[in-house]
């Protein structure tokens, strides 16, 4: 079970809502990272779990063709954390699988992202970031 907190800058005033850390739910795993380009603290995406089309049995088809599906249905962007927090349990799936990304700023893969974890420094001017004594968001 992960947990977003409230991270505040007591300088610059900036404030954040992420996890602080590598944390995991059950159904996917996050990072916290610091954009160096857009100077903001995000929580991404590092693991999402899946159905597995490969092992599901259906009549007709072939392994190869199994395998090109499933390879095409694996998207090479991490989805942001709030459309897996928002996604709906699957129902009548067996087998899963794990799909891996990189840490990367979901405003644009491109920027250039470190790994950010508590206590650590605002990412606007430098100085340490304080953390809410309560969680913000339990999550699953």
């Amino acid at each position: 079970m992960g947990r977003t907190h409230w991270y505040e800058c007591g300088k610059c005033g900036y404030r954040a809502k992420v996890s602080g850390r590598a944390d995991r739910g059950l159904n996917f795993f996050v990072q916290t990272v610091s954009c160096s380009d857009c100077r903001q603290l995000y929580d991404a995406v590092t693991k999402v779990r899946v159905p597995d089309a490969r092992r599901e049995h259906r009549p007709g088809v072939t392994l190869k063709q199994k395998r090109l599906s499933a390879m095409a249905s694996s998207p090479p962007t991490p989805p942001s954390f709030q459309s897996i927090l928002n996604r709906l349990p699957y129902r009548g799936v067996r087998y899963f699988r794990w799909l891996s990304y990189r840490p990367q700023c979901p405003v644009a893969a491109w920027h250039r992202v470190s790994e950010w974890t508590e206590p650590g420094k605002c990412p606007r001017c430098g100085l340490h970031m304080e953390r809410n004594a309560l969680p913000y968001r339990i999550w699953e």
